[in-house]
């Protein structure tokens, strides 16, 4: 996406802003002053010539002028804005709120790292009745029967992991898991682009809802999802053809989807985030064919709260109705834990929290996702939005 925003909009101001959705979940004054520490060491991040010869290998679609910015790129820690807020005058604990502003072509760098070190210093010093004991064992279990079911799957987990460790435990096991069972399934690699070269596996990257976030934002909601398809296939035609549906409703993408059946031929697949994931294939089973397309040949990958049986029994769907099946997999690979004091019978919860595109120029950028408490943005815009597309309020 970085690479897609220096292309088409570099230099517009943007904004990023978190949200933590559990209400009853708080952080301590230790936890904020930890993270607020933490933030100044991201400029000492830099890209290596060993990491940028390794990314012209593996990734034929990052370009020599993208490469050359991404060799120069510095995070600048004076554009996040972290506040605590505690949950009465004094107290100890409270909320924390957070922004980074800056070019969107930096700020887009912010969120995972930042959702990633707080999810860490969070468990280490608010919640720490849990252990990383069996984690490699049940990281293994996992593996090899999403392999065994032939499932093709990727390990999505930097954002909410519970530690860095436990992360580079996980992919380790899941790789080995492959190894162990040939001609299975497929671990078709991690979002973690770092641990894609420490481990010998793809690099996998997604459209976020950022990207259509932003480009509604300045350029009208409309067909702000074709737009946002068109863009980002004039930066990979060969490539990273697989269309997110949710940003506005999966009911309004698939509005403009079917307004060009030879597009929706090209590009491989769609990616479904939120909603009933069940309803989804046959969903979409439907518009493919109403512009007379195979499904046989179009993927459908899965990347919403999945567990084990959920992903399971969504292969089994696929399976029936024709599409190949993929998975992202993240939290429930790299944030699955049972609390110490429950004897293992209870979770320990992961933080549900996310960091999205508030502002692009100074315009608010909303998302209406298929599932209602995943909503964010400005509420006049999202209500004005609505309208437009015929969605209930």
């Amino acid at each position: 996406m970085q690479q897609a925003v220096l292309r088409h909009f570099p230099g517009r101001q943007s904004t990023y802003r978190f949200t933590h959705r559990d209400k009853d979940v708080y952080f301590t004054r230790t936890c904020y002053e930890q993270f607020l520490a933490s933030i100044p060491h991201f400029a000492s991040l830099a890209l290596t010539p060993a990491e940028r010869a390794w990314l012209e290998e593996t990734c034929p679609y990052f370009t020599s002028d993208y490469l050359d910015y991404l060799a120069t790129y510095r995070f600048k820690p004076e554009q996040v804005h972290v506040e605590f807020v505690p949950r009465t005058p004094g107290a100890d604990v409270g909320r924390i709120e957070m922004e980074a502003v800056g070019p969107w072509e930096e700020a887009i760098f912010w969120e995972v790292p930042l959702m990633a070190t707080l999810s860490e210093i969070f468990f280490t010093t608010v919640d720490k009745d849990w252990s990383d004991d069996d984690q490699a064992e049940i990281a293994y279990a996992k593996g090899k029967a999403l392999l065994e079911a032939g499932c093709a799957f990727s390990e999505f987990g930097t954002r909410r992991r519970r530690s860095y460790h436990i992360q580079d435990l996980v992919v380790d096991t899941l790789l080995r898991a492959e190894r162990d069972l040939p001609g299975k399934g497929k671990v078709s690699g991690t979002s973690n682009v770092h641990l894609a070269q420490k481990h010998g596996t793809t690099p996998v990257g997604t459209i976020a809802h950022e990207w259509f976030m932003g480009i509604a934002a300045m350029k009208g909601y409309e067909h702000a999802n074709s737009l946002a398809l068109d863009y980002w296939e004039n930066v990979y035609p060969n490539s990273l053809l697989l269309a997110l549906t949710d940003t506005f409703s999966t009911k309004a993408f698939f509005q403009d989807f079917k307004a060009d059946p030879e597009r929706a031929q090209r590009w491989r697949g769609l990616r479904q985030d939120s909603g009933d994931p069940f309803a989804f294939a046959p969903q979409a089973k439907a518009v493919y064919e109403s512009m007379g397309i195979d499904i046989r040949d179009k993927t459908v990958i899965y990347s919403d709260s999945l567990d084990l049986e959920k992903a399971l029994a969504l292969k089994k769907q696929c399976g029936e109705i024709g599409f190949v099946a993929a998975f992202g997999i993240g939290t429930f690979l790299t944030n699955d834990y049972k609390s110490l004091s429950s004897g293992g019978r209870e979770k320990s919860k992961a933080l549900n929290m996310v960091i999205k595109l508030a502002s692009v120029d100074n315009k608010p950028c909303i998302k209406i996702s298929d599932d209602i408490m995943k909503n964010t943005g400005d509420i006049d815009t999202v209500v004005r939005v609505k309208d437009i597309f015929g969605l209930p309020k």
